[in-house]
């Protein structure tokens, strides 16, 4: 266990707000108003590792945030077989922004783990979601109050894993990086990218993805509880 840290920074998607239920949930929502031909575990099954490899591609500088919306999509319906104009995927583009914080499921234990947190250590978010949706996201699932500043990639112009966001997310919370950590569930964005930018790291392995290396690692949310 750490006695140094002060500042514990999350992850917000797939760490402590349950990104693939929620959006799941949108997608289900849009589908059955307007496209009741397509099923909606077909398109979840070739969604997921489609939008996963179009963030890693928006997190690394190669395609824009409108590239990421577009192709997420288009790449997604050309999978299924499933012609889709361009109005229609930029329809259910900004559907799909709309809906998707409408829905508020967390992890299990996110809650129960905050509360046990909160009185030891100020929280934190760093996030590279956009900024009108996270917002969203925090305060319909009532996370707001449990964290004291909120870093998102569209403030610091840059996104994890790049250092400058790190540097950011300390700055504003008045903090330094020996006395914080990262906690997340992308290796690369997360945790790599903490650890290169000088903070320690607790890398949120819900998907039990097989890492080498000496990394302190959890499978769910409440084994924070063994390291901090």
């Amino acid at each position: 266990m750490n006695t140094n840290i002060t500042d514990i920074f999350f992850d917000l998607d797939h760490t402590l707000w349950d990104f693939d239920k929620n959006s799941q949930m949108a997608f289900d929502r849009i589908f059955k108003n307007n496209f009741e031909g397509i099923k909606i575990e077909d398109f979840i099954e070739k969604y997921v590792p489609i939008n996963q490899e179009c963030w890693r591609l928006y997190q690394n500088d190669e395609i824009t945030h409108q590239e990421l919306r577009y192709n997420r999509l288009k790449l997604s319906f050309d999978a299924l077989n499933y012609i889709m104009t361009d109005e229609n995927i930029d329809q259910i583009s900004n559907d799909y922004i709309e809906f998707l914080p409408d829905n508020n499921y967390l992890f299990d234990g996110a809650i129960e783990v905050l509360e046990y947190l909160k009185p030891k250590y100020k929280l934190h978010i760093i996030t590279n979601g956009f900024a009108s949706v996270q917002e969203k996201k925090i305060n319909n699932a009532s996370l707001g109050g449990y964290f004291s500043t909120i870093t998102n990639s569209e403030l610091a112009g840059v996104k994890k894993p790049n250092s400058i966001i790190f540097d950011y997310a300390l700055k504003l919370a008045n903090t330094s990086k020996e006395n914080s950590i990262m906690i997340g569930d992308d290796f690369e964005a997360d945790v790599t990218g903490a650890l290169n930018a000088g903070l320690d790291a607790i890398f949120f392995n819900e998907r039990k993805l097989d890492v080498s290396g000496d990394y302190k690692q959890i499978n769910h949310l409440l084994e924070l509880k063994k390291y901090l």
